[in-house]
């Protein structure tokens, strides 16, 4: 299952064409026709048929002939090839990535903070033959939801978290275990063990794990994940699988550290 966040109406020309980047982007395999993006960014479809022509101009976007569908332009290769020296750390994260998966057989992800965001950057697939599919590489979720969300929504300073809670709503998109106050409990839960739990709150029968990684200023910019099906996410095997978590984001969070001098 795939989970899509729907973007809000944006009111200047520029929040709209981010709005259709991000809405392309996560339907990047396949294509996403402009119906589709009208839809996704509550934006009228006029309106996106407008920009994603103005954008394939510029080479922001390209549209498949045969299709018809839009796909992201290869101008942003270019300027993403040119940011990444900056902001890609996946190359510091496989090596982790690729230990965790082998050590727990789950699905291991990294994930960055965007925002109010965090966005999938990278991952690798567990050897269990059941998986998890809720998370994949471009997905877009709030803070707070998944696990890699609420582990870096639960070590940034209180003041941010409590004007972040009191600005979103999250219940109504995804359910009522993410009121304030369950995500408040979740966020007292990771401050005590260092990892946080998502209980099949997404998607039933899926479960996950994160921990923070930290940049140079010491800010939860990073989380490393593990995301499976429920019975390998049992009690007992709970805090092996967050001290290997915890071992990795340190690795990477020192390794982020000392790549950044």
């Amino acid at each position: 299952m795939i989970v899509r966040m729907a973007a809000p109406p944006h009111c200047t020309v520029l929040g709209r064409a981010a709005a259709l980047l991000r809405a392309i982007a996560d339907g990047e395999q396949d294509g996403s026709t402009t119906t589709q993006l009208a839809r996704e960014t509550s934006l009228a479809r006029p309106t996106v048929h407008r920009l994603l022509e103005s954008m394939s101009e510029e080479g922001l976007v390209d549209r498949d002939h045969k299709s018809g569908r839009w796909l992201l332009g290869p101008e942003l290769y270019l300027l993403g090839s040119l940011a990444a020296a900056r902001y890609d750390i996946t190359s510091l994260a496989r090596p982790l990535l690729r230990d965790l998966s082998r050590r727990t057989g789950e699905s291991a992800f990294l994930s960055r903070r965007r925002a109010d965001e965090t966005v999938c950057l990278a991952s690798e697939e567990g050897s269990f033959p059941l998986r998890s599919h809720v998370l994949h590489v471009g997905i877009r979720l709030p803070l707070g939801v998944a696990s890699a969300g609420l582990a870096i929504l639960s070590h940034l300073p209180e003041r941010e978290i409590d004007e972040y809670l009191g600005r979103v709503d999250l219940v109504d998109r995804w359910g009522p275990e993410h009121s304030r106050t369950g995500i408040e409990e979740r966020i007292a839960a990771t401050r005590d063990s260092g990892y946080c739990v998502n209980p099949a709150l997404l998607v039933e029968g899926s479960w996950g794990m994160g921990a923070a990684v930290f940049n140079e200023r010491d800010e939860p910019e990073w989380a490393l994940s593990l995301t499976g099906v429920e019975t390998r996410f049992a009690e007992h095997r709970r805090p092996e699988l967050g001290r290997l978590l915890l071992e990795q984001s340190h690795l990477l969070t020192r390794a982020v550290r000392g790549h950044h001098r």
